[in-house]
């Protein structure tokens, strides 16, 4: 009988630490500065989780414009079916660094579908939402950018050549006809 007793205490101690553990899971909050107010709901203003590539997440407000918005100089998606809001109405999108296309909250967030870096990666590869292409197409644009600036610079050191030539020959000329 004394090793059926402390089996059934073992038990209920068991059975309270489940109960009393309890755990209650912690409700979300934007972090502070990141929520978009009213006025910024108005003028189409969202929040933005970025998740990079070893997980680590950020959250920033962008402007949606012609739905897109632009996160480190390249356009990124920004459509109405990738907003989520919550119940007081505030809006995210959640979008991968390494991704041109955030993730759809109707498709990507299946009960049976879990969310795994590594899969979203070699899926953004094969469907041709990587940035890395917009990145060395946005390079290349830059660099083959015609800069008005350089020509007026030299146009201007030109002018002020030839007026310091004049300047020179002009105090030739009158210096030696004195006398």
């Amino acid at each position: 009988m004394g090793i059926e007793e402390e089996l059934k205490d073992l038990k209920n101690l068991l059975q309270k630490d489940k109960e009393e553990d309890g755990i209650k899971e912690k409700k979300f909050k934007f972090p502070f500065g990141k929520k978009v107010g009213r006025g910024q709901k108005k003028k189409n203003y969202v929040t933005v989780m970025t998740i990079s590539e070893n997980g680590v997440y950020d959250f920033k407000k962008y402007q949606i414009e012609n739905q897109t918005i632009l996160h480190e100089k390249i356009p990124r998606l920004a459509g109405a079916k990738h907003v989520m809001f919550d119940k007081k109405g505030n809006p995210l999108i959640v979008l991968f660094n390494w991704s041109v296309a955030p993730l759809n909250p109707s498709k990507d967030f299946s009960e049976e579908q879990s969310l795994n870096p590594q899969e979203e990666y070699q899926k953004s590869l094969t469907d041709g939402t990587n940035t890395k292409g917009y990145q060395l197409l946005m390079a290349r644009m830059q660099s083959e950018q015609t800069n008005t600036k350089k020509q007026m610079g030299g146009i201007l050191k030109w002018v002020v050549g030839l007026g310091v030539a004049a300047l020179v020959i002009y105090v030739i000329a009158t210096s030696g006809g004195g006398a």
